[in-house]
Order: structure tokens, then C-alpha cells, then sequence
């Protein structure tokens, strides 16, 4: 009686695009997809609060290398700032630390609201929400400020480029706005409902927040449960959507992986949406990451060549 050998099964590896539910940590869901994949390397590109929904992109297996030129891209936001009361996390899930009277915030018009974004779009200097990851001495912000230590965040860059308001509702002593925000990556939405607020002098949080889009990806095309089943974004589709490819044939490809130049092709480069894209092979797959040295193409990252 003969035994036929079992069937190797490759470990699954590629980008994931998932709808984080609300009230679980973006590490809850790199859990969840280790069990459901069976695999432990994992990781995300961009965190999301717990009290946030929308999309987190997810590295599988050598997948995961490319999360470094995902988690950079500008991201859209929906949210709901309300005004009138503000918390020590800027947003819902901290403790209310003020409160407008009902008079202050009925003066804030539609006009002086419409001003304050205006103010806060554009090229902005943000210093980021106390309750943040930042790492301050070594420890994240948010475990210093729990512990009653002062914290002082210096301000950074970031881009705003749209600060839209979608719905207004007025009840009493606050006002809800609902709101849509293109941004660089690392800005804070709750920052910005902390600013408006202060600029408006009643105070402001995020009561609401949802990641629709992270560069080229959008939250409509990810899932919501993860399964062994669930189909992944192969990594040259991803790569070349993000950083442009550059097409190489067998030749080429060998050479790459093998740390070797691509002698005067720099100019191939030329048009590209990016100075590093995705050199693909002629079997569609990611060969790495290339960038122009000189007048010759050299690969900065290499991808396996058994990667998808």
C-alpha cells in the first residue's frame, strides 16, 4: 500500500483590507487575523483608536514589508466633533474636564464655525492629543498622562487639505458636526476637534470617527470578518498601486534579487508616480522596491521569490 506524500499548503502572504468594528484596538484585529490565517506574521500600517471604525491595511507573511510605504499615505476621515465640552483624551472616551454654558455655544454661528476650519486647513503646526501613542522618553504618551504625569508634546507638520462640514445639529448646550477630513499622515482628528473648539471658545471632541480611505485603498472594499478562506490583495497589485511599477524581465528580475544594477536604466524611472516603484517581473510578481543610483536602477527592498 502506498502513502501518498501530504500536499504542502504555502503560507498565506499578501494585503488584507479590513473594517475595524468599533471598541477593539487595531492590535485585537491583528489577532483575529493571525488565528483565522493560521500564521503569525502580521502586522498593519496605521493605528486606529478603539473608539475609531474604518480601514486598517494589513500585511501578511513578506506582505508585511510594504506596510512602510502605506503607512505614509494621506488618509480620509468621516467624524463628529461636538462642541460645547471637552475631554482629557479629546474625544468620548476620556473624562469631560469642561463644559460651555448653553449661551456661549449658541453664539457659535455657522459663520465662526465655517472660519475656525477654515484655520485649520491647510499647512498646519498640530501639537497631537495628549491620550496618544507617541512615544515621550522612551514611554507612550497616553501611559504617562494616565499616570498623572505632565506631558508636553511638540507640535508637528501635517497637511489638511480638506475640512468639510456635512451636517450641523444644534441641541442646547452643544452643536454636532459632522465631518469629512483629507490629511497627510499623522494628523490627529481629535486634535483638530480640540483646536476648533478652543478657537471657537467652547471647547470641542471627537465623538465619532471613521477611516474611509488610506492612499489608493478605500473602506468599501474590505471586509469586516477575516477567515481561512478570505481572499488577499497580491503584493505586486499592491506595490504598483501605491509606488507605480517598472516592469523587468527574467533577466533583469535575477539580477535584482541578486543585488545586482540594472546598468543605465535609470531612465526608466522617468514618469514614474514615485522614485521607488515596484519592479515586477514578467510572471506578475514583486520582484522589490527600486530606486535610481546614478544612471543605474538598484533594488532597496527585495521581495522573496516565491512571494505573490
Amino acid at each position: 500500500m502506498t502513502h501518498s506524500a501530504p500536499v504542502s499548503v504555502p503560507p498565506p502572504q499578501g494585503i488584507l483590507l479590513v473594517d475595524k468594528p468599533g471598541g477593539l484596538t487595531s492590535h485585537d484585529i491583528v489577532a483575529r487575523v493571525r488565528r483565522a490565517l493560521q500564521t503569525r506574521k502580521v502586522g498593519h500600517a496605521g493605528t486606529l483608536d478603539p473608539l475609531a471604525t474604518g480601514l486598517l491595511v494589513i500585511g501578511v507573511g513578506p506582505a508585511t514589508r510594504l506596510l512602510t510605504y502605506i503607512v505614509g499615505l494621506d488618509k480620509t476621515y468621516e467624524a463628529t466633533i461636538r462642541l460645547g465640552v471637552s475631554t482629557d483624551s479629546d474625544d468620548s472616551d476620556g473624562a469631560e474636564t469642561a463644559r460651555a454654558d448653553a449661551d456661549a455655544v449658541a453664539a457659535v454661528t455657522d459663520a465662526r464655525i465655517a472660519a475656525g476650519i477654515a484655520a485649520l486647513t491647510g499647512e498646519l503646526s498640530q501639537v497631537p492629543s495628549t491620550v496618544s501613542a507617541i512615544k515621550v522618553g522612551g514611554r507612550r504618551a497616553y501611559d504617562l498622562a494616565r499616570a498623572g504625569e505632565q506631558v508636553e508634546l511638540k507640535p508637528r507638520a501635517v497637511t489638511v487639505s480638506r475640512f468639510d462640514v456635512r451636517a450641523t445639529r444644534r441641541d442646547g448646550g452643544v452643536v454636532d458636526l459632522d465631518v469629512v477630513v483629507d490629511c497627510s499622515s499623522g494628523t490627529y482628528i481629535r486634535a483638530l476637534a480640540r483646536d476648533l473648539g478652543a478657537d471657537l471658545g467652547v471647547g470641542g471632541h471627537l465623538t465619532a470617527l471613521r477611516r474611509t480611505r488610506i492612499g489608493p485603498f478605500s473602506v468599501s472594499d474590505a471586509v469586516v470578518e477575516v477567515t481561512a478562506d478570505t481572499a488577499l490583495l497580491g503584493s505586486a497589485d499592491v506595490a504598483a498601486s501605491v509606488l507605480g511599477a517598472l516592469a523587468v524581465t527574467a533577466d533583469e528580475a535575477r539580477d535584482l534579487r541578486h543585488g545586482k544594477r540594472l546598468v543605465g536604466a535609470a531612465t526608466r524611472l522617468e514618469g514614474m508616480p514615485t522614485p521607488t516603484p515596484a519592479a515586477v517581473d514578467p510572471a506578475g510578481r514583486l520582484v522589490g522596491i527600486v530606486e535610481r543610483r546614478g544612471a543605474d536602477v538598484k533594488s532597496t527592498m527585495n521581495m522573496a521569490e516565491d512571494a505573490s
